[in-house]
């Protein structure tokens, strides 16, 4: 799960920034149960990601106007986390990898964060996309190392289209089985046990 040189706890650690952390079925917390959450930033100070996979029924346009040109279907805004549900985080997929494109900060590969002062306008020819995130998923100095450690989290490598599937409900099982082996089967584990 982890590369050469990672530990857990609280020893140093590789930033996790770009990775996905997706929720593994003894994560019984119902803010997270299912979830595939992108960390866009992984610091000693924390961690910071939204959940990929929980869209609304509110069209990006009806919040924040001429950015839903730019919103990939569905253009509408998804539940990021439970912390600041009122703020806003938008990702990117840049049409070249590891582009610089001013008001985009790079999370990895052709995957950024986008500053949402700017003119939408200007990025319509650097990107392929957007999505807009409601809230943020947030863990506190060692606190995402130690949920992985006590299995909430497989830690999996993200691939650009991730964060902008079309039906964003199927990426929780999508991403485990793309995995193969034994993580493939956990795709298929049923939500409830009890009703199996």
């Amino acid at each position: 799960m982890f590369g050469e040189g990672q530990a857990i706890g609280g020893r140093s650690m590789e930033s996790m920034t770009g990775q996905l952390l997706v929720a593994t079925p003894a994560l019984k917390d119902p803010n997270f149960d299912r979830t595939v959450v992108l960390l866009v930033a992984h610091e000693p100070g924390g961690a910071l990601g939204v959940v990929l996979n929980r869209a609304t029924e509110v069209p990006v346009s009806e919040v924040l106007g001429a950015w839903g040109g730019l919103a990939r279907d569905p253009a509408v805004l998804f539940e990021g986390g439970p912390v600041q549900p009122e703020s806003a985080i938008c990702l990117a997929r840049m049409r070249t990898p590891n582009q610089r494109v001013k008001g985009i900060h790079q999370v990895s590969g052709s995957v950024g964060t986008v500053d949402l002062s700017v003119d939408p306008d200007r990025l319509r020819d650097a990107v392929t996309g957007i999505r807009v995130f409601a809230g943020y998923s947030g863990w506190s100095p060692g606190q995402v190392e130690e949920e992985v450690a006590r299995g909430s989290w497989f830690v999996l490598d993200a691939l650009p289209g991730d964060a902008f599937m079309e039906r964003p409900d199927d990426l929780w099982a999508m991403v485990l089985r793309r995995q193969g082996g034994i993580m493939a089967a956990v795709a298929h584990f049923p939500p409830d046990v009890l009703m199996n």
